[in-house]
């Protein structure tokens, strides 16, 4: 008896499957039946060859104006000491912040070498020496000073910022 409803659960299942399937010729007649109208339509369509437009090019002289918004400059204002140096003015050019005061106269040392009038101040708040690589007492100088010192040998990751000095 069990073997009997086994056979006969297969012999369905192989039916249900089977009978399911679809025809290869169906799809085939839908292809063809598609292809067939595309060709028709593509027969009706006149073809139009549309000339191409050419604008013949005109020299104009260039023009620049640089754009210097020095008001959207982000400025930090600390309180801080001049440990090495002449003194700050009111707007400085940090391009380096460090816990070890020897740190900082190294860089201090190769901004000298490459022509920077570079200080060395202390912010006791934060425990850290900043080296200044310029000073100034217009904020749109030290803008100019910031941009110029971005991305050069002596503040190669662009992260120089401005200092007010309190």
């Amino acid at each position: 008896m069990k073997k009997l409803f086994v056979m006969g659960s297969a012999l369905c299942v192989a039916m249900a499957f089977t009978s399911c399937k679809s025809q290869e010729s169906a799809y085939k007649k839908a292809y063809e039946k598609a292809k067939a109208q595309d060709e028709k339509y593509q027969a009706q369509q006149p073809t139009q060859e549309a000339a191409p437009v050419v604008t013949p090019l005109t020299t104009q002289p260039a023009t620049q104006t640089t754009v210097s918004n020095v008001d959207n400059a982000t400025v930090r204002t600390e309180d801080v000491t001049v440990v090495s140096g002449a003194g700050l003015q009111a707007y400085s050019v940090v391009v380096g912040s460090f816990g070890l005061k020897a740190n900082a106269e190294g860089l201090q040392s190769s901004l000298v070498q490459g022509g920077y009038d570079a200080q060395i101040v202390y912010n006791s708040n934060f425990n850290m020496y900043r080296v200044v690589a310029t000073t100034y007492a217009d904020k749109s100088k030290a803008v100019e000073s910031r941009d110029a010192i971005r991305g050069s040998q002596y503040n190669p990751k662009g992260d120089a910022w401005l200092l007010y000095k309190k």
